[in-house]
């Protein structure tokens, strides 16, 4: 799910841990992302924000994990004031 709010957006990913590249995927459950750290301590977190935040071309402080900090299913919050930076990543995740 990908929600538009006025000061950002919101989405909900299902992380893999452990695989084998960083990489954003779409599939029938909705976003998903691998990551190659492992789910320990964090770690797993961590490179989810900074895999992000280099797919994005936004700070990593930019980025909240609002929901399932130690669960697969996580809820990111992006903050953005720039529009068109926002309509870049809409425009990007929708074509994923």
């Amino acid at each position: 799910m990908i929600k538009e709010i006025n000061d950002g957006i919101v989405i909900k990913i299902r992380v893999s841990p452990n695989a084998s590249k960083n990489e954003l995927i779409k599939s029938n459950d909705g976003l998903k992302i691998k990551i190659t750290s492992q789910p320990v301590e964090g770690k797993a977190n961590k490179a989810v924000v900074e895999f992000l935040s280099k797919q994005f071309k936004i700070p990593k402080s930019n980025f909240e994990i609002i929901r399932g900090k130690t669960s697969k299913d996580k809820t990111i919050f992006i903050k953005l004031s720039d529009s068109d930076k926002k309509i870049f990543i809409l425009n990007l995740l929708n074509n994923i």
